[in-house]
This record gives C-alpha cells, sequence and structure tokens, in this order.
C-alpha cells in the first residue's frame, strides 16, 4: 500500500513519476486499516531533497505510512524556505503528545561539533528520551545515530582526520537480524562524513548488536534493542548523484576534496556514477517497516507501555 504524504508537497509529484505508490489523505481515510505512523525530524538542510530520498524507501512497501514531518523547535533552518516548513512541518513541540510506530532522525552537517555546542542539541536530548515512551521504534541516520550511540550508551564520536566519502564495499555480520533479510554477503554504501564511532568502542557496550560493517569504513548499522533504535552511519538513501553534488560543490567552493572513491567509473568524474545500493536501500527500510508492523501495539497508545518483544 502507498505512502500518505500531502498531495502538494514537492516529493508527491515526484515519486509519482517515479512509480513510488503515494495517496492522498482523502483516499486514505476510505480504507479500513490502520496506517502506521512514521515520523521524520528532518535535520538536514536540503529539506526537499531528504524528504524524497526518505519517502521513496518508506513508500516503497505494502502498507500504507502517514508520514509526519518534524522540525526541531528551537532551530531556526537557515537553507529551507519558511513557507515550506510553515506548510508541511511541525515543530517538535506540536508533536510531542502524539505517539509513532516509527521514527527516523537524519543527520546533519555538523559532526565536527561537540554535541552541546549544536544549537538545538538540549532539544534532540529530549526527543531521545521522548522516544522511549512515544516511539515503537527509531533510526538514527549518520550523525544522529552518533548522537543516540553517545547519549544512550556513552560512545564516543571520533573526528577523521580526512573525510570518509565515495561507495564502500561492506560486509554482512549479522544475518539473523530482522533487519538484515535479503542482504547480500557484501554490499556498497554511500558515506559521506568526518566522523565515526569505531567498531572497538563498540564493542565494549554488550547492549550494541553490529550488523552491517566495511574494513574500509568501519561500522555501518548497530542495533540497540533494549532502546529501540537502529543507528545507520552511511547513506542507503542518497540518489545516483547526491555524492556529485557534494563533491562539486566543494570543488565550486575552492574546498580540499578527494574525488569519492568507488563512485564514478574509473574514480573519473567526467563519467556519470551507476547506483550500486539501491537494492539494498530497499531491502533494509523495507525490513524496518515490516519489523515495526509485527511488532508495534495495534493500539497506537499502548506504545511505550510494554517491553519490545523479540
Amino acid at each position: 500500500m502507498p505512502i500518505n504524504i500531502p498531495e502538494n508537497l514537492p516529493a508527491y509529484a515526484k515519486l509519482c513519476e517515479e512509480g513510488v505508490m503515494v495517496m492522498t489523505t482523502e483516499r486514505a481515510q476510505r480504507q479500513d486499516i490502520r496506517p502506521l505512523e512514521i515520523g521524520l525530524i528532518n535535520l538536514m538542510p536540503k529539506k526537499e531533497e531528504t524528504e524524497t530520498q526518505l519517502a521513496r524507501l518508506i513508500g516503497a512497501t505494502p502498507l500504507q505510512i502517514n508520514l509526519t514531518l518534524i522540525r526541531m523547535t528551537s532551530h531556526e533552518s537557515r537553507n529551507a524556505s519558511k513557507r515550506h516548513l510553515e506548510e508541511f512541518y511541525c515543530t517538535f513541540e506540536e508533536t510531542r503528545s502524539r505517539k509513532y510506530d516509527g521514527l527516523i532522525i537524519t543527520g546533519a552537517p555538523i559532526e565536527h561539533l561537540e554535541y552541546e555546542r549544536v544549537n538545538y542539541w538540549n532539544e534532540l536530548v529530549e526527543v531521545f528520551e521522548w522516544a522511549r515512551t512515544h516511539v515503537h521504534w527509531t533510526l538514527g541516520l549518520c550523525w544522529a545515530g552518533m548522537a543516540l550511540l553517545s547519549h544512550w550508551r556513552n560512545i564516543p564520536k571520533r573526528l577523521l582526520p580526512s573525510k570518509t566519502f565515495g561507495c564502500f564495499e561492506h560486509q554482512l555480520i549479522d544475518a539473523r537480524s530482522p533487519f538484515m533479510r535479503g542482504f547480500s554477503d557484501q554490499c556498497q554504501v554511500p558515506v559521506s562524513r568526518w566522523a565515526e564511532c569505531t567498531r572497538d568502542d563498540i564493542a565494549r557496550s554488550p547492549a550494541l548488536n553490529l550488523l552491517l560493517d566495511s574494513a574500509e569504513s568501519g561500522p555501518c548499522i548497530v542495533e540497540d534493542a533494549s532502546c529501540r533504535y537502529l543507528c545507520i552511519f552511511n547513506h542507503f538513501e542518497y540518489d545516483n548523484l547526491t555524492l556529485d553534488s557534494e563533491y562539486r560543490r566543494d570543488v565550486d567552493a575552492g574546498r580540499p576534496i578527494e574525488v569519492p572513491r568507488n563512485y564514478y567509473p574509473d574514480d573519473n568524474p567526467g563519467r556519470a556514477p551507476r547506483n550500486k545500493w539501491r537494492s539494498h536501500g530497499h531491502v533494509l527500510y523495507a525490513n524496518w517497516i515490516n519489523y515495526i508492523y509485527q511488532t508495534t501495539p495495534y493500539d497506537i497508545e499502548e506504545i511505550g507501555l510494554a517491553q519490545l518483544p523479540r
């Protein structure tokens, strides 16, 4: 079944063109099932691009999903248009009384900052605490995944000497995980970050389970079942040209940047990159949605009141 998003959201037309099933609120209300409620806290500067990328993945399952776009109450975006935010986004303060089957928290290009220096850090900590009683399962992407591990397990964010940038080979570590069903033993995933949580630090916490790892770029997916969240440090949601646009942006700005590794054919930026990760991205997000569907209470108000079944 399709994802339920506003018909005038820019992502709606884009997803229709791509063949992703979407529906209007009026049509969704005529279906006699409970849709899954998924919140997206979008911390990325290019809001519309990120909305489309993630809606594409969670809208590809056979389940009806209501997607709520959420922004930080205490932070005013300098990149997204005020009109777009006012029309399509709720603040966290406006949604904190609601419960969600799933919550996605995106990363943000602020890895170089200490967490406490981020101007919405205190509110984000409130989100992490709130999610324990108001969200069935949470996804933390890139920087947000590192922040979750720091908050709940005291896992440090370690700055890298240079940006890990490109499309890197990853190895499946735990094929038994419901989130990894259908994954190949090896897959390629886009990576674009200046920091990491190391496998040694992760291994020190018995609550954490490393699911996908890379010899070159480090841990990719970490599960914390007791706190009901999944950290995904790399970018299954990226479009074909996302790394390309990041590379050309930095080149045009005169910033030091290496050609993203294993991304362009023959590492030649003059040749169009090929998508090597799309299928695994769909498998991962479909597994997450399916696991939520199988384990979330039918009465959404019961979320947070009982231990998650395993």
